[in-house]
């Protein structure tokens, strides 16, 4: 038997997640949850960053997080329904959104950010880390809005990696070219990392003494 969001086992309530009151969505870039070509990934640079939140919100019956790939929130008009699918079925009108994504992952959350806001949805907070996806090749090649996003949340914070020693993953960052907001984010920053360690960029100080992951946390306290 259930009662208040608990299910009973064994004489115990035991809490399950079922309620949709907080949401974040964590969406990984090219070769994050699925390979990228034939040789590239998957990498899952972007699930270290969901399972510290995790750590930090323990089981709490209010918060979901879900794992998506880039190419799980991209829509072809009258063709997909993806984010209907992989977006849309986990959230209600009432639900506190809150999307996460990196590189090409954070060119397509940020176009989610506006979909869902414009669809009447709450969105609390975006948080782009190094996105990707300004370069014509790697919008013929991948599943990612063509058109630069215009990000519609409550709080936006956008990193750019800017490394003082670049490695292969920042190659692959320039061919997709780096978005480089100039406007709109409610913080933004460089930081001396390479474009792969989302990891790191989510857990960097950068304001405050305060990371994206403090910023994100202590937002959904209030929530929940």
């Amino acid at each position: 038997m259930s009662a208040y969001g608990e299910t009973v086992a064994g004489g115990k309530y035991l809490k399950v997640r079922n309620s949709n009151k907080v949401v974040v969505f964590f969406i990984g870039g090219a070769a994050d949850k699925t390979s990228y070509g034939i040789i590239f990934g998957p990498d899952q640079n972007i699930l270290p960053a969901k399972k510290n939140l995790e750590n930090k919100i323990l089981n709490r019956v209010d918060y979901n997080s879900y794992y998506l790939g880039f190419e799980e929130v991209y829509d072809v008009p009258s063709q997909t329904n993806r984010v209907e699918e992989n977006v849309l079925q986990n959230l209600d009108k009432n639900s506190s959104i809150y999307i996460v994504g990196h590189s090409l992952g954070g060119w397509n959350g940020a176009h989610l950010s506006q979909i869902l806001s414009d669809k009447g949805y709450n969105v609390e907070m975006l948080i782009t880390l190094d996105p990707v996806g300004e370069g014509l090749l790697v919008y013929v090649g991948s599943s990612i809005y063509k058109n630069k996003p215009h990000p519609k949340s409550k709080f936006w914070i956008n990193i750019l990696a800017d490394p003082s020693t670049p490695d292969g993953t920042d190659d692959v960052a320039e061919f997709g070219v780096r978005w480089k907001v100039s406007s709109g984010p409610n913080i933004n920053v460089k930081m001396d990392i390479n474009h792969w360690n989302a990891r790191k960029m989510f857990e960097t100080i950068i304001k405050d003494k305060k990371s994206c992951l403090n910023y994100l946390y202590d937002n959904i306290k209030l929530k929940i």
